[in-house]
């Protein structure tokens, strides 16, 4: 462990007094000399502790400072923010330190730029000097060693893959089927404005592996939100004193384009291409960011049976949400319900002109870990589907419950992320 205050060096010699010139006839006896006044960083020049207070991270100029070598620090290199008003600035070493407490030759990382040649040592030594720990990036923790740590993820925005146990259960045929699930795909999310948020999803595959392998894959889902401040309309109730309710449309689109699907049943299989969805959602309910919602949407689709070769229209119908619970992005839910119906289909033998579906999903990812600050995640899924529409499979319900995990290649910080150390405000 690092000592809670490692001294920077010792005193500093103002100066030697020249020993005046005396003779062998008249020998003169110097008088004592008087104790040097210590430099203003003769006691505050220790290393910061975990106690130590941080710099803020508010876009004030650093400096650059170069200080007396000491055993510590020995390349006399430190960072200081200065309040020129109290005449003190907040140092810490530029390097990072290593476990002794001693600078390496690394860098601090993720730190602002110091600015040199700011402070003259005779401008230095009007300043008192007190130890900290350098700024970190919002989302970001730095150690009394100068390392740093990403503690707050944005899991909307990130490249990842990961993998899960998924076993199905076939009510009809009462079989259980042991599968393996790989999945990856890539997750952005930017606001246009405070009262609106575009998302956007790429490559979204699911691959089962095992008896019977099949995939489910999107290239592209795109989703746009909206805050409306104006009400669509106002009720006013008259029991009592006259009382007025707003009530908010707010509107948002839903996008999703080449969406494959591959079902295998049995000794049967169905492919769908789902060429384009698009659907109008209404939000019932969402965070001030946007972010967390609960709503419904609705629309058409144009969908391609690969299977039977013929295009089909599907409308849906879903009711969905999407909940961040915690302020630094580690605990998230999901769930949703959604009715299709399978319209302008071509007579096929085995399945009804006017197919159905029904799809039911909860979900749950908590952050576990991270390695090189990129969080490993536990999903935990359960889904339900009922169908009609694969020929010569009997109609009936399909569950899978999964749990695995998921490994994040690029998750920044979430745009709200606060600018101090874990757990606190």
């Amino acid at each position: 462990m690092l000592v809670s205050a490692v001294t920077l060096g010792c005193a500093l010699l103002l100066g030697q007094v020249e020993e005046p010139e005396v003779t062998a006839e008249a020998p003169v006896e110097q008088a004592p000399e008087p104790p040097a006044e210590p430099e203003p960083w003769d006691f505050q020049m220790a290393i910061p502790t975990a106690a130590s207070p941080r710099f803020p991270s508010d876009g004030v100029q650093i400096r650059c400072l170069a200080l007396p070598p000491t055993p510590a620090v020995p390349s006399g290199q430190w960072r200081a923010r200065c309040d020129d008003a109290k005449k003190e600035c907040l140092v810490s070493p530029a390097q990072v330190l290593d476990s002794q407490g001693h600078e390496t030759d690394q860098p601090l990382p993720r730190a602002d730029w110091c600015v040199s040649r700011v402070m003259t040592p005779e401008t230095t030594r009007q300043y008192r000097l007190v130890p900290a720990i350098a700024e970190a990036p919002p989302g970001w923790y730095r150690d009394e060693r100068g390392r740093v740590l990403q503690y707050n993820f944005d899991l909307h925005r990130r490249v990842y893959v990961g993998g899960a146990w998924a076993p199905r259960w076939l009510r009809e045929t009462d079989r259980l089927d042991e599968r393996a699930r790989v999945d990856f795909g890539v997750e952005l999310e930017w606001p246009e404005k405070p009262d609106r948020l575009h998302r956007m999803t790429l490559l979204d595959t699911e691959l089962y592996l095992g008896d019977a392998p099949s995939y489910d894959a999107t290239l592209l889902r795109y989703d746009f939100r909206s805050q409306n401040n104006a009400p669509l309309f106002r009720v006013t109730t008259f029991y009592g004193r006259p009382r007025r309710f707003d009530v908010y449309a707010n509107l948002g689109f839903w996008m999703e384009v080449l969406h494959g699907e591959q079902v295998r049943r049995e000794d049967v299989h169905a492919d769908f291409l789902n060429v384009a969805a698009t659907h109008v959602t209404l939000d019932l309910w969402h965070s001030e960011d946007l972010v967390s919602y609960v709503r419904v949407r609705a629309g058409p689709s144009l969908e391609r049976d690969r299977t039977n070769g013929f295009y089909t229209l599907v409308p849906a119908a879903a009711l969905e949400g999407d909940f961040t619970l915690d302020r630094d992005g580690f605990h998230h839910v999901r769930f949703g319900a959604e009715a299709q119906k399978v319209l302008l289909a071509e007579s096929v033998e085995g399945r009804p002109l006017r197919p159905e579906r029904l799809r039911l999903r909860a979900g749950y990812e908590f952050i576990l870990l991270a390695i090189n600050d990129q969080p490993v995640s536990v999903t935990l899924d359960g889904r339900g589907t009922w169908r009609d529409d694969v020929a010569n499979a009997p109609a009936g319900w399909e569950w899978s419950a999964q749990a695995g995990l998921r490994f994040s290649l690029w998750a920044p910080a979430r745009r709200s992320a606060p600018v101090s150390a874990p757990g606190k405000g």
